[in-house]
């Protein structure tokens, strides 16, 4: 009657060994750490700079406890740990000495960091400790403003161009075409000439409003970009930029940053556990613009790259394996006018390409371009502090009309994935300041972790004891049960690598409370059935089963709260729901599943059982 099969006996077994095994990473600590991450935007981090480091590191004799390599998508980063911040910060000075011989053209990103102290056999098979939030951690926490009119302004900049290329098409004359402030001023010399240029541009540039007027016998069409549009690029604007902050922090190492729209022109960047500040707002300060130029391989653009001159009207970069080449400086698309970037696959070759979709304009700018271009290399480049970057140069074959770009050549699958994260998220659409700081130190989280732990563990113990006061041996299997429960719940939250910040601590505690409310209503209803006369196997029985239908309705609405607060609340709320949820289902494993298999173990296999150590059964009042 009380006998668990095996399968069921086992299957509480290996969920306590896991939850053993995922939750003691969290009680190891973090150690000091250094990682390496590529600050050019075309050079790879892999395995051999992991031996390199190493090599490095031997040779300075600079001792230390584990380098990794880490493979983010097409990001990779390199981790050193140690076990003291002095060879930690040995470590990163002559890191950055070696790594980077041009101080103004840095390769690679050195910043300190913190690594989980957990032993390599546990890394090994993925128990990785709980990511720490800022209030917990300590960290840093940005608000950054972004400059909404110099997105206008950019936007205004490549209006003015579009403008100037569709009259010089349309054989339209016009005496002048200027930006002034947020408008758009073209001159003609007579009505009809205007009359033309306004029905050029309703067909072909739909995003400005325009109006009519005269000036001392000029006739003026003033162009402004309408109010639905405005939004539209502030949107997108910030949107691109909280992209790029993204692939941007990957070169930190910080676990779980929050990165969040605060308003219509504002980011709220926080960054646990960081301890180079001043390297945070050097990488998030960043400004970087994507352009598409013309390359010059003439021979006499070549002889003079050859003599070590460049030419007027051109500029020199460097490709991804640091040649020179040599570029017009006619900008003709920018990273505004790209609407996605994917790696993909030529249909015909199977060769791998990167796919670009470019929006109505771009595509009707490299259509023209193509078209006229045939044989003739394309540069894409990337800007970053005033500094520019081929990313790929690739020949146009044929002209393309519709917008959709497919790059190939001699380039691998993961070349092809990085390239596309450059074009997607390489630069910033808006420039961003930084409008407000705030530091937490380690030793405020430390003292929040401190509090946060001695509160459940205080509650923890206040429970036990009255449980096993008031239900003897029951309260002791209500207790496990309890400890069972919180195992599960942190290995959950470490296997799914969860951020745990001061109102997920609350959560946990409610859990306790809610977890043994199921234990108490087990227990109440053996007694009752023990009231009624039922045998003590029986009582059991009955007593697990009945409850379980109160159980379930209970923790059912609270469910149904935590999952309302996860999909609609956000930070610390989300952060609670998070916990909260993972808890009710842990609870109800454990005090059903959990604590019965160990009633079963002890009273199963006694037949003739007369009593059990559940504390003083009352009997109704009609009975004394």
């Amino acid at each position: 009657m009380n006998r668990y099969p095996l399968w069921k006996y086992l299957m509480v077994l290996v969920a306590l060994v896991i939850g053993i095994i995922y939750t003691i990473p969290n009680f190891f600590g973090e150690s000091p750490a250094v990682q390496v991450s590529s600050a050019n935007v075309t050079l790879k981090v892999d395995q051999q700079l992991l031996s390199r480091v190493d090599s490095i590191l031997k040779q300075n004799n600079i001792p230390y406890t584990g380098s990794y390599f880490q493979q983010n998508g097409p990001v990779g980063t390199i981790r050193i740990r140690f076990d003291s911040t002095d060879n930690q910060l040995k470590a990163k000075d002559i890191l950055e000495r070696s790594l980077n011989t041009n101080t103004q053209e840095p390769d690679y990103t050195v910043a300190l960091n913190l690594l989980s102290g957990s032993p390599d056999w546990l890394t090994s098979l993925g128990a990785n400790p709980m990511y720490l939030g800022l209030d917990l951690r300590g960290g840093v926490h940005f608000l950054l403003q972004v400059d909404m009119k110099g997105a206008l302004e950019s936007r205004y900049d490549t209006l003015t161009t579009d403008i100037r290329s569709i009259l010089r098409d349309q054989k339209i004359e016009v005496e002048s075409v200027n930006k002034s402030g947020a408008s758009i001023v073209s001159t003609f010399a007579s009505e009809n000439d205007r009359n033309k240029a306004i029905g050029a541009f309703r067909s072909r540039i739909n995003e400005l409003t325009f109006t009519e007027s005269v000036d001392n016998g000029k006739f003026i069409l003033t162009g402004q970009i309408s109010p639905s549009e405005i939004t539209r690029v502030e949107q997108t604007a910030l949107k691109q930029n909280i992209l790029t902050l993204h692939n941007r922090i990957n070169e930190l190492g910080v676990a779980e940053p929050v990165i969040q729209q605060q308003g219509n022109d504002r980011i709220v960047v926080q960054l646990p556990g960081i301890q180079d500040v001043a390297k945070a707002k050097e990488i998030l300060g960043r400004t970087a613009t994507l352009q598409l130029r013309m390359v010059d391989d003439s021979p006499a653009a070549l002889s003079a790259l050859a003599s070590g001159t460049v030419p007027f009207g051109l500029e020199s970069f460097k490709d991804s394996d640091g040649r020179p080449i040599l570029v017009r400086r006619q900008v003709l698309l920018t990273g505004e006018n790209l609407e996605n970037a994917q790696a993909g696959r030529n249909q015909q070759t199977q060769e791998p390409t990167v796919n670009l979709t470019l929006d109505n304009k771009g595509a009707r700018i490299f259509r023209d371009t193509t078209r006229d271009n045939i044989g003739k290399r394309l540069a894409i480049i990337l800007f970053e502090n005033n500094r520019g970057q081929v990313v790929t140069a690739p020949v146009i074959r044929s002209e393309i009309p519709n917008g959709q770009v497919e790059i190939s050549g001699s380039m691998t699958a993961q070349q092809a994935a990085d390239v596309s994260l450059l074009l997607r998220a390489g630069s910033l659409a808006a420039p961003m300041s930084i409008i407000e700081e705030r530091t937490i130190g380690p030793s405020l989280g430390a003292e929040n972790i401190k509090k946060g732990f001695d509160s459940t563990l205080y509650g923890f113990i206040m429970i036990a004891v009255f449980m096993i006061i008031y239900y003897h041996l029951f309260g002791i299997f209500s207790t496990l049960g309890l400890i069972f429960n919180v195992l599960l719940l942190l290995a959950l939250l470490s296997m799914l690598q969860a951020t745990l910040t001061l109102p997920g601590i609350a959560a946990l505690a409610l859990t306790l409370g809610m977890a043994i409310d199921a234990n108490v209503l087990i227990n109440e209803r053996i007694r009752e059935e023990l009231r009624g006369g039922a045998s003590p196997q029986q009582a059991i029985n009955t007593g697990f089963d009945r409850a379980w239908g109160t159980i379930l309705d209970s923790n059912l609405t609270s469910l149904i709260v935590g999952l309302a607060l996860l999909a609609f609340g956000s930070g610390p709320i989300r952060g609670f729901a998070v916990v909260h949820t993972l808890g009710i289902l842990t609870s109800m494993f454990s005090s059903v599943v959990g604590v019965r298999a160990l009633v079963n173990l002890w009273y199963g296999s006694r037949k003739k059982l007369k009593t059990l150590a559940i504390g003083t059964v009352w009997k109704p009042n009609a009975e004394k």
